[in-house]
Parts: C-alpha cells; structure tokens; sequence
C-alpha cells in the first residue's frame, strides 16, 4: 500500500533563539505528539527510511513490522532496569533528528542508532554546495536529554566540543562523511572527502532538554555560557544552540514512551 503523506501536520514548531555572535538556533515545541509519536515508532522498528520519506512529503510504501522488530522498539523504549536515562537519551536524539530534517531538509544527516549509549558521535549532517557535490559543512551533533543542562553540557559537551577542535576523531569523521556522501549517490565520495578543509567546515549543534528555571532568554544564556571560547570564530553558524522545554522531562518522556509503544504495536497489529 502506497501512503501519501502530502498532508502530514507540523509536528514541532521553531523559535529563533540567539546570544549575539556567541550562538544562535532555536527553541522547539511539540504541536503534534500524535504524529511525532507515529514517526518516532517507525525508528524504533528499524523504519528510519520511511520516516525520512514522511518528512520529505512523499508517496512511500507502508510495511508491517516482524515480531522481532517490534520487541528490539519496545525495548528501546522502556527504561531500563535501574534508571530510564538511555531510554530517554535515545528518544531525545531521534525528535532531535526529525527537528532537524524538518529544520533543514536538504542536508544529509546520519540516521539515529538503534541501540542506548551509542558510543560515536549523536548525529552528523553533512551540507553541499548547489552542484551537491563540494561539502559546505560538516556539522557535529551532541543531544542531551537531562534534568541539569548546564551540568551536562559543562562536564561532557565542552570537553567533547574542545576534543574535536582539536582534530581527535577525524577518522571517524572521514569514515562517516564517506558513507554518507555514498548513500546519497554522490559521484565522487572520495574526491569530496579528500577535498574537506576540516577546520575549516567544521559547525556544531548542541541539542538539550531545559525546565523551567532555564525556560527564558537569561536561562538560555546561562546554560550556553561559554560556547564562544570553546568553539572559535566569528561566524556564528558554527555553534547552533537548541533547547526543548519539558516542565518535568522524566514523567513526559515516560508518558510519551508509552504511547510511542502502543502506536508501534498498533502498527503490528495492523499490518501498515
């Protein structure tokens, strides 16, 4: 069955945030957890491809989920036996990869992991040029679902930002990029890749959970403190900044969760 996703509703909405030329990006707003629900199911029974055809807008054909799918998204969607922050870690950066295909919806962006705690980078985006041939930028990702964002960011996101700066993992950045550029059909990967001034090209997205003591434009300010001197330069477009307020993250995360749970078990069921 072909599914015409011509009509699918905005599901997160936008707001221009920004600190002068020490950072920029924006705020979200969840309009439609319904939908988010149905896409964040599909990643989770191993759908990322027909998720991305949803936000691309286009015809796409629809296809059940196995059993053993359906158990692997079921389980990344529960916590886990001591805590829930994996779980909650993984669901963040899938809304933040449709976020951003939403944001952007021509650059090439890595697909979610589909396990907790993976260990390389949380998503990388790769921009090009008109021809889409010559890399524009290469843009890190760092999502973070957590209760204490400046915390978070000041003990593991600027150590990693300053890592990276410094040219730790290019290797990894080079493989990624490559397979990327392949997926995309490009006709070239290896020129492209070899032809990348990494530091120069080189842009980050950091992507986190606020409450409400972080929920204005002092918060903001406060958490993104020092963005500027751990990413250099003066084009700001190299460090996005973006914020999701959740009033109590854990018990929405839960509730959202489950319903994300049961849509991936209607879709069994279904057989769409």
């Amino acid at each position: 069955m072909i599914v015409d996703e011509d009509d699918i509703s905005i599901m997160i909405e936008f707001e221009d945030i920004s600190h002068g030329d020490n950072w920029s990006g924006s705020d979200w707003s969840i309009t439609d957890e319904d939908e988010l629900a149905k896409l964040v199911a599909r990643v989770a029974l191993g759908q990322s491809r027909y998720a991305l055809k949803i936000l691309q807008e286009t015809g796409c054909q629809a296809y059940a989920p196995t059993d053993s799918a359906l158990d692997g998204a079921i389980k990344l969607l529960s916590p886990g036996k001591k805590d829930p922050y994996h779980r909650d870690g993984w669901v963040f950066q899938v809304i933040s990869w449709i976020a951003a295909h939403l944001q952007n919806p021509e650059s090439l962006k890595s697909s979610p992991h589909m396990i907790h705690a993976h260990k390389g980078f949380d998503g990388l985006h790769v921009c090009l040029d008109e021809s889409n041939e010559d890399v524009v930028s290469i843009i890190i990702c760092e999502e973070k679902a957590t209760e204490g964002p400046r915390g978070k960011i000041t003990t593991q996101v600027w150590p990693e930002f300053s890592s990276l700066e410094t040219g730790d993992r290019d290797n990894e950045l080079v493989s990624e990029v490559t397979g990327l550029l392949a997926q995309s059909q490009h006709s070239d990967p290896e020129r492209a890749v070899h032809e990348i001034m990494w530091k120069q090209k080189r842009a980050y997205r950091l992507s986190i959970t606020i409450g409400d003591d972080s929920n204005s434009e002092a918060g903001r300010q406060a958490v993104f403190k020092g963005y500027e001197s751990i990413v250099l330069g003066s084009d700001v477009v190299r460090r996005r900044a973006e914020t999701f307020h959740r009033k109590n993250l854990r018990v929405w995360m839960e509730r959202f969760s489950s319903k994300t749970i049961l849509v991936a078990r209607e879709m069994e069921a279904g057989n769409v």
